[in-house]
């Protein structure tokens, strides 16, 4: 098993387990319930939930998706904390979301 190059402390980790499965549609890949830990994964994008204080200058992850506007509109309705989209000279589309702790994920699409 791979050490994920991102991590997150959230202050519950089945509440962050259950918005990055089902909301950002991560896999879990390993989970510790007795050291309060977790290891998911989208795409290429490996990522670690351990349970703490968040932290406000943390890594960010990068998650490719193939349709950053819809997804967009997809959090939004969902309540989800999102930003605007920026779209760099015709060639990606970023967005920055942010977990009910407050750690962002940026979204992105190649265009």
């Amino acid at each position: 098993m791979s050490v994920p190059p991102v991590w997150y402390y959230v202050r519950d980790l089945d509440v962050a387990r259950g918005f990055y499965r089902s909301t950002l549609g991560f896999e879990e890949t390993a989970v510790d319930f007795d050291e309060r830990w977790s290891q998911l994964k989208h795409g290429v994008m490996e990522i670690g939930l351990a349970e703490g204080e968040p932290e406000e200058d943390s890594a960010v992850a990068h998650v490719d998706v193939n349709d950053l506007k819809s997804e967009a509109d997809r959090l939004r309705t969902a309540g989800v904390n999102v930003g605007i989209i920026l779209e760099l000279q015709g060639e990606m589309r970023l967005l920055d979301v942010y977990d009910p702790d407050g750690n962002r994920i940026q979204l992105a699409q190649e265009l």
